[in-house]
């Protein structure tokens, strides 16, 4: 995972900029941004997961769909994200308890798309290798939340 460092800063760029600007819809950089943390994202797996000829032809149709699924859950994350950038120095109890409401929400619809691909994955991976991508996926997930929650300041 040597290319983390650049995933992080591109992270950092992506999700900082939303807060820092406190605009209602992303901006064009902001999904360029997006773009190339995809493509960072696919270089890694593809560094990681060592997959066979077969393997690869399986997998990455696979792959693309959960991405694709992936995207829209990430979608609603920069949203919230950006809603938060709004009101958290007016943050009401009601603003809280939607935001908190769509976290929440977010947060299940991630473990209800893993375990929706899980099978899939199967199917045409061994076990070793399906876990292996978890594995990236979830370590690419967790570097990309603590980086967004570092720059994001608590609610007053």
């Amino acid at each position: 995972m040597k290319n983390m460092s650049k995933v992080l800063f591109l992270v950092i760029v992506a999700f900082a900029l939303p807060l820092a600007a406190q605009k209602e819809k992303p901006t064009d950089d902001m999904g360029a941004v997006r773009e190339a943390l995809r493509a960072e994202k696919k270089k890694l797996v593809t560094t990681n997961m060592q997959l066979t000829e077969s393997e690869a032809k399986a997998f990455w149709p696979i792959y693309e769909e959960y991405q694709a699924e992936q995207k829209v859950i990430g979608d609603r994350m920069v949203k919230l994200i950006e809603s938060y950038g709004i009101t958290h120095k007016v943050m009401s109890d009601d603003i809280a308890a939607n935001l908190l409401k769509e976290l929440l929400s977010i947060q299940a619809d991630r473990v209800k798309l893993q375990e929706k691909y899980l099978p899939k994955f199967e199917k045409v991976l061994p076990i070793t290798k399906v876990a292996r991508y978890y594995q990236i996926e979830n370590k690419f997930r967790i570097a990309i939340d603590y980086d967004i929650t570092a720059k994001i300041p608590l609610v007053e």
